[in-house]
């Protein structure tokens, strides 16, 4: 048996006319697991009762297990789903002011070693399963509607959870496909929809050929030297080719590329850094948030001074870049932005 929200609207279709069923159909389908929150093939009472039984002898509609969920003085949510085969992920719930952002997983882990980050602590398991990336949506939606709150007040998608999205690329997609559909699927504007990376350049621009998300670009640093250092992927596709690619991101004309920069005490968060980062940034439409570091124990980084992060942005402003010091929550529970590790193995 397979997870029917491992199939995108268009596979379920040639999956019911291969099986002699109107294609038609998985429109219906896929509504009552995107929308109507469907626990059972028996719930779906516009469906033939042979249609049902069929899809039950096929498929199965399974949610993830919250082991635990942790709340922030702030009011963000950490929750710890296990997977169907013991190991585990974290997903972020965010508050807005009217509204609410999930922090979705793509992989058990991260291969890309950043040296700065939690996550990549734990070393790389396995990547996601589209099912598995898109329950982490339909859960925390079935969540929201267990506490009164309207589901769709979750309006914001970012990938920037465990794991390097973009190396888990043709589960991200058939993913970015249920999450985009606003006709049958999770009904999320691909503005409202964001991917970051740590820098795979061929799949950049191929993300931006195949959809209409926005990207985010994990910077760091200004020189090929120290983000080798802090970003091993740097060795791959070093500072010259990520900014090419960047520069020539297929977007809308008023979007911009969303760099973000972790500013580290001593090591990144120089004058010499903010003026280089400005000359890097100047021919790419872009938009910079500043994130002083998040601390953790024995993470070896220290957050820096308040003056010298005001500093630094004072820079950027200075140069008309529009950039933000980007307020990180949930860093009283590891919920912070590089924090996510999960139960992954020693």
């Amino acid at each position: 048996m397979k997870n029917l929200l491992d199939y995108t609207r268009q596979e379920l279709s040639c999956w019911l006319e291969d099986n002699g069923i109107r294609p038609f159909r998985a429109g219906q389908i896929s509504k009552w697991i995107c929308i109507r929150q469907a626990e059972s093939f028996e719930e779906m009472t516009d469906l033939s009762k042979e249609l049902r039984k069929k899809l039950e002898a096929h498929f199965y509609i399974r949610r993830l297990v919250v082991e635990e969920k942790r709340v922030s003085v702030d009011t963000t949510e950490k929750f710890l789903f296990r997977l169907n085969d013991g190991l585990h992920i974290e997903s972020v719930l965010i508050p807005g002011k009217d509204h609410f952002t999930l922090c979705v997983s793509s992989q058990v882990g991260c291969a890309q070693d950043c040296r700065f980050c939690l996550t990549a602590r734990g070393g790389f398991i396995r990547n996601l399963t589209v099912g598995e990336i898109l329950a982490q949506i339909r859960d925390i939606r079935s969540y929201l509607m267990q506490k009164a709150i309207d589901p769709l007040k979750l309006s914001n998608i970012v990938f920037m959870g465990m794991g390097e999205p973009l190396a888990n690329y043709q589960n991200l997609i058939k993913s970015l496909e249920t999450i985009t559909d606003m006709d049958y699927g999770f009904k999320f504007s691909p503005r409202h929809v964001t991917v970051s990376t740590s820098g795979l350049v061929p799949k950049i621009t191929q993300l931006g050929l195949d959809t209409g998300v926005n990207l985010a670009v994990s910077l760091n640093a200004t020189t090929d030297e120290l983000r080798s250092e802090l970003m091993p992927i740097n060795r791959k596709y070093p500072l010259k080719q990520l900014l090419e690619a960047c520069r020539t991101f297929t977007m809308k004309p008023r979007n911009k590329i969303t760099f973000e920069y972790i500013l580290m005490k001593g090591v990144n968060d120089s004058k010499e850094d903010s003026l280089r980062l400005v000359k890097l940034l100047s021919p790419i439409k872009a938009k910079i948030n500043l994130i002083p570091f998040n601390e953790y124990e024995e993470s070896g980084f220290k957050r820096p001074s308040q003056k010298d992060i005001s500093d630094f942005l004072q820079i950027l402003l200075d140069r008309n870049f529009t950039a933000i010091i980007r307020k990180s929550k949930g860093d009283d529970i590891l919920a912070a932005c590089g924090q996510l590790k999960a139960k992954l193995p020693l």
